[in-house]
Order: structure tokens, then C-alpha cells, then sequence
């Protein structure tokens, strides 16, 4: 509701769009720079206060707007720093909300935690921007402002009514030392090649495939003959293709690489299905399911960054996964509108798609070879002929730690005496 009151102010005030385009960029920019430095802070301190912090610095931003549409004073000027102030307190927000959140819930249900927590977000933006544009329609701006301002208290008591210890979660930090800052945290990306191939398949089909709002409105504009109307009703679409989504994945039992390739061809083929529809409905009928199908992506990516990574690096690698969307959609909506505007919005979508599902591809044949890597350095050998040794040697195949490899050698000359070690691969603090 505050993102629409204050982009119908801006655009009220100025008559320009780019200078709401402006204010919006405002407030997506600090991710950019500050997301990381959040997840320093979720990695190093208690994330409850850091969240009650955020929630107050919200809502004295949000009191600001109103005193600004009421008064007028500040103008413009004051409406862009406060845009830009909210946008680094979210910045820094996200990283240690999504790992206090990881608290709450255990692995199993980590998955389907995060795609309830899409849902709620989707509804959010629906129900928002219907109510928003009510609220700003009859009484303007400012009240919608004080309206946003005074819901944080509830935020706030929500935060200190949760009981974290109630439930064996992911730990959080206890405010004790962590290991090295930013550097440490890239270093340690560096060391994560599945983690890296996933972060950069959401890159690619964040960018191509994601920025539906140019696509859609080049659409509704030039073949699709739908004007404003037809945009207003496919974004609507595509909102109802994200809670969809949402259920989806919130109804998986678990979230793995193998949903993350399929999820990506399958949106990756739709999105060229989607260039050739001939009409508004056949169009909207294709979008609807590469939403939902957005939301799985989304869910699954952030699900593998909070269980495949060292639970001291889970803040930055979270940050990371921030700013790999915000990049995404900073580098994909200029592009896309370039090649809509010179090759025109069908081209654009089959030749975004194919794209698209290339990577898709080429994402799935390297993950694909390191988890072969990985099984290689598994030596195996004849289990034990005792039962009972029999039994306990299958066991601790099963419950050995995620990412960690049993290596059975001989551990003298004599072929009679072995050695059983663990090689500590990537997921649980690599020691080379």
C-alpha cells in the first residue's frame, strides 16, 4: 500500500513518470550495497532486537510520508530520502528476518514454511494494491501513510510473542564471534559450486524470464490490442499465478534441484509458448502457470540456501540470494524492454525463453556432474558380515551429516586393517 501511495504522490506532484520510476529505484538500490553487511549482522548478532529495530526505523519512515503529504513540507526532496532510507532498513532487514524466520520451523518443513511465506507475500501485494488504491482514491495518501505507520506496532508485539526455543529450528546466532565479515562470506560462495550454479540459473531466469511487468505491457500494447484494461487484468493473472504457486510448493514434501531444473523448463517453455499466444485470454492463460511457477523457483533456491550452507555463512548467503534478484531485475526489465521496443514483444518472449531454457539445461548437466564428483570420492567397499555390524555400518550411511562422505581406506600395509574417516565436503565449513 506505501510503494502505490507514494508512487500516485510522486506522480501527482511531477506529472512525470520517470520520476516515480526514479523513487521506486530509490528504494530497490540499497539492496545492492547493503544486503551483505545485513547478512553480517544476521550471521554475528541476536536477530530479535535487529528486527524490533527495523520494525520502529519503518515506522517513523512511514509517519514521515504522512507528515510530508499532510504538510508539504520537505516536498519531493524528502519523500526521495525517506524512499531511500526505507530501502536500506529493508535492505538490511531481509537477511536476518529470513534467518530468524529459519528458526521457527524444522528442516523438513523449512520448504514448505517458505512457501507459505510467498503466499502471504502474494496476497499481500494483491490486497494491498486493491485497498491502496481505494484508500488513495477517497482520502489520499496521507492517511494510507499513517495507516502503515501504526501497523508496525503489531509487527513489533508479534516479535516478542514468538518463541523461538518452542521449536527445534535452524540456530541462530547467540551473539557469539563469527567467522570474518563480507570477505569471508564471498570467500566462502566461492567454495559452494552448487550453490553458485543455483544462484546463477535464478539470475538468468529472474532476468529473462521473471520481469513480466515490460512484457506484459508491451503485449497488451502492441499485438494483443488490450490497452490498459488488458494489462491491468493479465497483472492480476499473474498475481493469482503466485499464490497458486505458492500452495504448490507449500504442498511439496521437499524442495530439491531436481523441482528447481523442471520448474525451470517448464516456465522457460510456456515463456515461448507465451510469445506466440494470438489473444489476450490464451495469453493469460500461459502466464498463470509461469507464475506459479516463478514461486517454486523462488521457494526452492531459498530453501537450498538456508539447509546446503555452513549455518555461520546463512545470513550472507541469504544476502546474496537478495541481491542476485535485485540484480536480476535491474539488469533483465532495460533489456527486455530494448529488445521488445527493436524486435518486437513476441520475438522478445521466444527468444527470452529459449535462452532461458538453455541455461536451464546447461545449469542441469553441471549439477549434474558435481553431484557425480561427489559420489566418486565415496569409496566403496564390502559391508561387514556380522549382522549386527551389518546393520549399524547402514546406519551410519544414513545418518551421516549432509554433504559429509564416509571414505573407507586401508590404513597400514597389511589389506586386513582399514581406517573409517570423514571427508567433510561442501555444506559444513570446508577444510581442505
Amino acid at each position: 500500500m506505501q510503494v502505490l501511495g507514494v508512487n500516485w504522490y510522486v506522480l501527482k506532484e511531477t506529472g512525470s513518470a520517470t520520476s516515480m520510476g526514479f523513487a521506486v529505484l530509490l528504494q530497490a538500490a540499497p539492496t545492492l550495497l547493503l544486503s551483505v553487511w545485513g547478512g553480517v549482522l544476521a550471521d554475528r548478532l541476536p536477530a530479535r532486537p535487529l528486527l524490533i529495530t527495523a520494525q520502529v526505523a519503518h515506522a517513523a519512515l512511514a509517519a514521515g510520508l504522512a507528515a510530508v503529504a499532510v504538510t508539504g513540507v520537505g516536498g519531493l526532496p524528502l519523500i526521495f530520502a525517506i524512499s531511500l532510507a526505507t530501502g536500506a532498513v529493508s535492505a538490511i532487514e531481509g537477511p536476518v528476518m529470513g534467518r530468524w524466520a529459519a528458526s521457527l520451523v524444522d528442516r523438513k518443513t523449512l520448504g514448505n514454511a517458505l512457501a507459505l511465506g510467498s503466499l502471504t507475500n502474494s496476497a499481500g501485494r494483491i490486497l494491498g494494491m486493491s485497498l491502496g488504491a481505494v484508500v488513495v482514491a477517497a482520502v489520499g495518501p496521507a492517511l494510507l501513510f499513517g495507516i502503515n505507520a501504526a501497523s508496525f506496532a503489531a509487527v513489533v508485539v508479534a516479535l516478542f510473542a514468538v518463541r523461538p526455543q518452542a521449536v527445534p529450528g535452524l540456530p541462530v546466532p547467540d551473539g557469539g564471534p563469527t567467522r570474518g565479515g563480507v570477505r569471508a562470506g564471498f570467500a566462502y560462495l566461492r567454495g559452494q559450486p552448487v550453490l553458485l550454479l543455483a544462484l546463477a540459473l535464478s539470475f538468468v531466469l529472474g532476468s529473462l524470464g521473471r520481469n513480466y511487468q515490460v512484457t506484459m505491457a508491451a503485449m497488451s500494447d502492441g499485438p494483443l490490442d488490450a490497452g490498459a484494461s488488458g494489462y491491468g487484468f493479465l497483472s492480476t493473472v499473474f498475481a493469482v499465478g503466485t499464490v497458486l504457486g505458492a500452495l504448490v510448493a507449500a504442498r511439496r514434501r521437499s524442495l530439491g534441484y531436481r523441482t528447481l531444473i523442471v520448474a525451470g523448463l517448464f516456465a522457460s517453455g510456456l515463456q515461448v509458448v507465451a510469445g506466440l499466444a494470438p489473444g489476450t485470454w490464451s495469453f493469460a492463460a500461459v502466464i498463470l502457470p509461469i507464475a506459479a511457477a516463478a514461486v517454486v523457483i523462488d521457494t526452492t533456491v531459498g530453501t537450498r540456501a538456508q539447509l546446503d550452507t555452513d549455518g555461520a555463512m546463512r545470513g550472507r548467503v541469504l544476502a546474496a540470494l537478495a541481491v542476485t534478484g535485485s540484480v536480476s531485475a535491474a539488469v533483465g526489465a532495460p533489456l527486455l524492454g530494448w529488445l521488445a521496443e527493436h524486435a518486437g514483444p513476441r520475438q522478445t518472449l521466444v527468444l527470452a525463453g529459449s535462452a532461458a531454457a538453455i541455461a536451464t539445461v546447461a545449469a542441469a548437466v553441471a549439477l549434474d556432474r558435481q553431484h557425480g564428483r561427489a559420489t566418486a570420492l565415496a569409496l566403496v567397499v564390502p559391508q561387514p558380515r556380522h549382522p549386527v555390524r551389518r546393520a549399524a555400518f547402514r546406519a551410519a550411511r544414513i545418518v551421516r551429516p549432509a554433504g559429509a562422505v564416509c571414505v573407507i581406506a586401508p590404513a597400514g600395509p597389511t589389506a586386513g586393517s582399514i581406517r573409517l574417516g570423514e571427508l567433510a565436503l561442501a555444506g559444513q565449513g570446508v577444510r581442505r
